[in-house]
Formats: C-alpha cells, sequence, structure tokens
C-alpha cells in the first residue's frame, strides 16, 4: 500500500474520516450507561476501595516519568524535535492517567469518569500526532496537534456538561477516541518510516487492542481468574503498550536511504 500516490493514500484516509463521522453523527446521542461504573472486582485493600482497579494505574505513571524522565533530561530518545511538544505532552498525559483513573476507579461515577477520560485523550492525540508527524508530514503534524487537542478536549468537556443537563451524548468522544485506531494501521501500512523497529509499532497497537479485549471481558475474566478482573488486565496492558512505545523510541535508529 505504501506504492500507491500519495494523492490516493490522502483519499483514502479522507473517506474513513467522513465515513466514521457520518456514521456516528446518523446514531441517536449516546448517553454513558450507569451499569459501566459496576466493574466485576469490588475488593477493598489496605482501606483502598476497589483496590487492584486503582492500583493497576501506576503502570502509566511509571511509564509517564520514565518517558519524561528520557526525553527532557536524558534526551535519549529518538524524536522529531519539531513536534516535540506531543511527546511531552504523551507522556505528561500517561502521569494524569494515572492519577485521574485512579480517582475514578476510588469513587466510580460520571463525575470523577470526566478527569479519567481527559488524560486519556490527550494521550490518543499526542499519539496520533506523532504518528502523523513521523509517517506522513511534520508540517501538518504541528498545524493539526492543537487542533486536535482542542478537539479532544472539547469532546470531553461537551460529553460531561450533556449528562448534567440529562442529554448524554458520546459520540464526539467516540470519534476521538477510536478514528485514530482505526486509522492507525493504514498509515502504518501506507506510509513508509525512517526508522528501524517497525513492527514495535505494532506491538504497541496489539497491546492496546488486547486492552480493549480484557475491558469488554471485565466480568468473564474475573469469574475465571478470581484474583484480578478484565478491567484491571486493561489498564496492564494498556500500560505495556505504553512501555512498548517508549522503548521504540528509545531503541529505534534513523534508516539511511
Amino acid at each position: 500500500m505504501d506504492r500507491l500516490p500519495v494523492a490516493t493514500r490522502f483519499r483514502i484516509l479522507l473517506v474513513i474520516c467522513v465515513v466514521a463521522v457520518i456514521a456516528t453523527f446518523l446514531l441517536p446521542p449516546i448517553a454513558q450507561d450507569p451499569l459501566y461504573h459496576q466493574f466485576a472486582d469490588q475488593n477493598s485493600l489496605l482501606s483502598i476501595p476497589h483496590a487492584l482497579n486503582v492500583l493497576s494505574n501506576l503502570l502509566f505513571g511509571w511509564a509517564g516519568v520514565a518517558g519524561l524522565y528520557r526525553l527532557a533530561w536524558q534526551k535519549s530518545l529518538l524524536i522529531e524535535n519539531r513536534i516535540y511538544p506531543a511527546y511531552f505532552c504523551f507522556f505528561t498525559a500517561l502521569i494524569l492517567i494515572a492519577a485521574g483513573s485512579g480517582y475514578y476507579h476510588w469513587s466510580p461515577d460520571n463525575q470523577s469518569l470526566s478527569w479519567d477520560r481527559l488524560p486519556i485523550t490527550i494521550a490518543f492525540m499526542s499519539f496520533f500526532t506523532i504518528l502523523i508527524g513521523e509517517r506522513i508530514s511534520i508540517s501538518l503534524a504541528k498545524k493539526l496537534f492543537p487542533v486536535l487537542l482542542t478537539g479532544g478536549i472539547a469532546s470531553i468537556v461537551y460529553w460531561h456538561f450533556s449528562e448534567l443537563a440529562g442529554r448524554g451524548d458520546l459520540r464526539p468522544y467516540v470519534i476521538v477516541q477510536f478514528l485514530p485506531v482505526l486509522l492507525t494501521p493504514f498509515i502504518l501500512l501506507m506510509f513508509d518510516s525512517v526508522y528501524s523497529r517497525k513492527a514495535d509499532l505494532w506491538w504497541f497497537l496489539t497491546w492496546f487492542l488486547i486492552s480493549r479485549i480484557c475491558e469488554l471481558l471485565d466480568t468473564q475474566i474475573y469469574d475465571q481468574l478470581i484474583f484480578i478482573s478484565g478491567h484491571s488486565l486493561k489498564h496492564i496492558t494498556a500500560g505495556i503498550g505504553c512501555l512498548v512505545f517508549l522503548r521504540y523510541l528509545h531503541l529505534r535508529r534513523r534508516l539511511d536511504r
């Protein structure tokens, strides 16, 4: 697919975006299901409610701190310096995910869920900017980054206030979260990289998809394993994916052309 004319590749991405947006907004408003907050594992530990769902978020914090240390202090990550803010925001968002998701799982409801989803959105938009910059165009990524961040944050704000108004609508958030995931494999296939270790990004995407499966099978996994739920495994597998991405930035090398 990377041998297709550039214009054709852009058209494919544009068609996917348009179809996904139209299909999402043809749906009726999607309110947050109150049962979403009823996770399988309700056990406490050392006075921490829903302990493993809370503590499993620490892996995000570890990945975020390690990433910022190597990015800003050691300067040992191989990055595109012209989109440095995207890398910085990505690792910062991982630390905020550890705090926000831990806060949400301590006392799950729609109010605390906003603080979980906000840093997740920032991480998604930052990663997608990095992907665009490294695979498609640095100048395009620089222009899109503030737009993507603003749109992502706006989707959370819109959902939050729509829930308060009694007409909750998750559709913008659905687009912000799942459209980059849908586009990522197409970008990886259609646009070549100037860096080595290309398989690492596929592993990053694979860990993310595994985390989604664990989330969907929260109760079934808990019923089988007893000691840990699917949602806790979601945090762990997604955190592993973030560490894979950090390792990729640390070990990759620029290829000679």
